[in-house]
């Protein structure tokens, strides 16, 4: 009899959880409170409670081959970046491949998730579910988190002094649809993660006005990166990690300032950001918005007046008519019991973002509580494989060294609120997770057997299907899907002339690269 494990959500992270489930033999159940898959990307017109929403024009923010699930390419004809609707049409796609309707149960709330009696020696669930008024209890051998974290929107009225008087319309960025509650109004956009970005954006094309305010600034990435090439396939390769990783705090953040400001000096656009750490807002039009004037960039809110807002170090008011507070989403585990998962300041303390490190037993995971500077849909991947790992494979004995110590020393804290992020690149995360599972390539032992996948693997983008080369859940199309990779993110665009195959390897980093591996060969790397 195979392991029974409950999935919450039927989202990316839990359809991606049901699929390693099964891969891995274990018998999968996902609950999903509403009546199909897609989660955050399935756009509905009405906000639901409890279930994320969009607004018609969200685009992905990650180029389709680096946010593809690592043995499920998309199809080539599918567009770089995706719009909701197509990136939710690959979902239904990846269900119906993997057929993964049938472990489904639609219309189906997890009202909560408890402790068995007898958990400390078998680490079992009793997991209660409602499905049309009616409750019903199970009994799981393992669960899987998959809720997401934009549900419950982040909005503290209370660091806003004076919203109490102000006269005009506001409201959080999660019940925005359209921009026409906008025409011809003065508007104030607080926050500048990327919903702010976009609907500033998209609210100046109609409104009199639009004015975003940030304590914090930001880094403002574009898509369409260096020769045109997608950001994240450029931004995202070993070399580029290995480089980011090797060279001291200072310089490799002074690398990062020099790229990031290449596009456009951030201070002359007001955006420069306080804080030191990278975390970048992807819009493609921003710096021409505020070069047209359409937008004006601001510091935080000081006071909100009758029909006005005053911000910090500006004497004078500025007059609003409408105000859409950008301000993210709280994390939360309604069905789960506090001792499950503390979460206290923000922080939860979570072994590798996924492991509640003071359960006796490892047989709870959440999965996508993280925030990576790229896609995340393959890091998510990851941890499932992981985790369906370590359901099975550690039934008898979860006493692994690893995880007592990180139980007693109780040292992974990390923030759990969306702007406190997660630090690590994700590539090394991945990488980290794969040697967990033995799925981590070596580009050092395929140097001799394939050079040139090793080199495609090392100067190109880190796309998923590296993971899929070996160990468990390897997968025969993975080699020939890396050599394709730009074939299929060149298609889409080069309609006019016939496709050649080409790849941006700029000749002065592929030597310095070069250097660097040999380098990294010669000390042992």
């Amino acid at each position: 009899a195979g392991m029974r494990v409950a999935v919450v959500g039927a989202g990316v992270s839990g359809l991606t959880a049901t699929k390693c489930c099964l891969d891995e033999g274990l018998k999968p159940t996902c609950f999903e409170q509403s009546q199909d898959i897609g989660g955050l990307w399935r756009y509905t017109e009405h906000v639901e409670a409890g279930r994320p929403s969009l607004y018609p024009s969200v685009i992905s923010n990650t180029s389709k081959e680096m946010s593809a699930f690592s043995d499920f390419p998309y199809p080539e004809d599918f567009p770089v970046f995706l719009p909701n609707a197509r990136l939710l049409d690959y979902l239904r796609r990846y269900a119906e491949r993997f057929s993964l309707r049938e472990h489904i149960k639609f219309g189906t709330t997890v009202v909560s998730i408890r402790k068995h009696p007898d958990f400390a020696t078998t680490g079992q669930w009793d997991v209660v579910t409602e499905a049309d008024g009616k409750q019903t209890s199970h009994v799981f051998d393992a669960v899987m988190v998959c809720s997401g974290n934009f549900s419950e929107p982040s909005l503290p009225l209370h660091c806003f002094p004076g919203i109490e008087r102000f006269q005009g319309q506001y409201f959080h960025s999660r019940q925005y649809k359209h921009p026409d509650v906008f025409q011809g109004k003065r508007v104030l956009v607080v926050g500048m993660g990327n919903s702010g970005v976009d609907i500033a954006v998209e609210a100046s094309r109609v409104a009199t006005k639009v004015t975003v305010c940030t304590s914090r600034g930001a880094w403002v990435l574009s898509r369409v990166f260096d020769h045109g090439y997608p950001w994240d396939m450029v931004f995202n390769t070993r070399l580029m990690s290995l480089i980011r990783n090797s060279l001291p705090g200072p310089l490799s953040q002074g690398l990062i300032n020099y790229r990031v400001n290449q596009w456009f000096k951030h201070e002359n656009y007001g955006l420069q950001p306080a804080k030191r750490y990278f975390v970048p807002v992807l819009n493609d039009d921003l710096p021409s918005y505020i070069l047209t004037g359409r937008i004006t960039i601001k510091p935080g809110v000081k006071e909100f007046k009758d029909n006005s807002v005053v911000f910090h170090n500006c004497p004078e008011e500025e007059p609003i008519d409408i105000v859409v507070f950008c301000t993210g989403y709280n994390v939360s585990f309604p069905f789960l019991e506090e001792a499950v998962v503390k979460v206290e300041n923000k922080h939860a303390s979570l072994y590798k973002y996924v492991f509640p490190t003071h359960l006796q037993r490892p047989t709870l995971a959440i999965l996508g509580l993280i925030k990576p500077l790229g896609a995340i849909m393959p890091v998510i991947e990851m941890q499932a494989r992981w985790v369906t790992r370590v359901f099975k494979g550690r039934r008898a004995n979860m006493s692994s060294p690893m995880y007592k110590n990180t139980v007693q020393t109780g040292h992974i804290l990390f923030g759990l609120s969306f702007d406190e992020v997660l630090k690590t690149d994700c590539l090394v995360y991945m990488d980290k997770l794969a040697s967990f599972i033995g799925a981590k390539p070596s580009v050092l032992g395929l140097l001799c057997r394939d050079p040139r996948l090793a080199l495609t693997i090392f100067f190109g983008p880190c796309t998923p299907y590296q993971y899929r080369l070996g160990g468990p859940g390897h997968w025969e199309g993975a080699r020939q899907a890396i050599l394709t990779q730009w074939d299929r993110t060149l298609k889409p665009t080069r309609t006019r002339v016939a496709v050649g195959s080409s790849s941006p390897c700029p000749s002065l980093l592929t030597v310095m690269g070069f250097l660097l591996l040999l380098a990294a060969v010669v000390f042992g790397f």
